[in-house]
């Protein structure tokens, strides 16, 4: 019987961290770091927030809030008004794959890789050699965030779509 509660409480804390370590959905866990402020804020302005927050199997890259520092100045707070809603969507849809895609799944070469993005060019390029991974110009610097609803890439650059 000892045994038999052991192995009970052992299961439940196994699982009860399991659930806590991924039960936050992808914009909970971006708002949490702190270091995607431009980013939540740029979804919010888009209407993508929400579909960010609840659909599934997503990959998301994210730009942190030094990544859209590095833009030419004006350039993110121009993108935030009305008016330029669908530029945006457009360069947020970017950052986003339809798929979840965690770096093991990445072959030792470059790839393209579909997103989200409703125009045709809608392909990341992304690279994995030496253990590193890179996407369009931007390096990962953090891989495999696991979200409820799907994985985060930290990345330090905003990949833009040709023009």
């Amino acid at each position: 019987m000892k045994k038999f509660v052991m192995g009970s409480v052992v299961a439940m804390t196994v699982a009860l961290a399991s659930f806590g370590a991924s039960a936050k959905n992808i914009v909970e866990m971006a708002a949490e770091a702190g270091s995607f402020n431009t980013l939540i804020a740029a979804a919010k302005a888009a209407g993508l927030a929400d579909a960010l927050a609840t659909s599934e199997n997503l990959t998301v890259f994210a730009p942190t809030d030094e990544a859209f520092a590095k833009l030419p100045a004006g350039t993110v707070e121009t993108l935030l008004k009305p008016e330029n809603k669908d530029q945006l969507v457009a360069i947020l849809s970017y950052h986003v794959v339809p798929r979840k895609l965690t770096s093991d799944m990445l072959p030792g070469r470059k790839i393209a890789v579909r997103t989200i993005k409703p125009t045709k060019d809608r392909t990341l390029s992304v690279k994995k050699s030496h253990g590193r991974v890179s996407v369009d110009n931007a390096s990962v610097v953090k891989a495999d965030i696991m979200a409820s609803n799907g994985v985060i890439h930290v990345i330090d650059e905003v990949v833009l779509p040709s023009k």
